[in-house]
């Protein structure tokens, strides 16, 4: 049996930190070992639990989601922290991910699936709310007009997945996979994979596993 997913709930709302509780709690291979309402009490918890995840709200009373996120990865280097918030601003993304944080969701997503991005982040992917322009986002190549979607799938390609092993990871078709690597490849004018995991390297699209 494989082990439990730990996740430390943190946001300033009790009832969200329940609903949240709830959701995940319904899933057998997940289990909430703490909740924080501030950002001192989440580092605090952070370091004592070692929790695989923390599910973070970027407005906290006191200090800013990013501030809380970089100090957990700083003591927590284990820890995934996916940033769970009302805001949507690129400004703030970038600060988020620049942080260390490995996922970033709005709240407001009428199909947040708060599950599948705490299994995600847990197995060392980034998660970005699909919502969320990533042009002025991303590190490295600002202008690269790729969706969230294309940037997961280039990813997972510079990882040496293949359409197969892409498809089944983000539960697509195999065919949609292939339409979306030809869509990358004729976005970033690029004709073979291995070009294109150069360039997504060096404009810091990805990194290698």
């Amino acid at each position: 049996m494989n082990e439990k997913i730990t996740v430390l709930l943190v946001d300033d709302h009790s009832l969200v930190r329940r609903g949240f509780r709830r959701i995940l709690e319904d899933e057998s291979d997940i289990s909430v070992t703490g909740e924080a309402g501030d950002g001192p009490q989440a580092i605090r918890l952070a370091k004592e639990l070692q929790p695989r995840v923390v599910v973070l709200d970027y407005g906290l009373p006191g200090m800013s989601g990013s501030d809380v996120a970089r100090k957990i990865a700083e003591c927590c280097p284990k820890t995934a922290v996916l940033m769970l918030t009302m805001h949507s601003e690129e400004t703030l993304v970038r600060q988020a991910l620049d942080a260390g944080a490995r996922g970033y969701l709005l709240k407001s997503a009428v199909d947040l699936d708060l599950v599948t991005a705490v299994r995600r982040v847990a197995a060392g992917e980034t998660v970005l709310d699909p919502q969320i322009s990533l042009t002025s986002v991303l590190k490295g190549e600002r202008n690269s007009g790729l969706t969230a979607r294309q940037l997961e799938i280039l990813r997972l390609i510079v990882a040496g997945k293949s359409n197969k092993e892409i498809a089944s990871q983000l539960d697509l078709s195999a065919n949609t996979v292939a339409v979306h690597r030809a869509n990358i490849m004729d976005t970033l004018g690029i004709h073979n994979t291995a070009e294109l995991v150069v360039y997504a390297i060096r404009n810091g699209l990805a990194s290698l596993p």
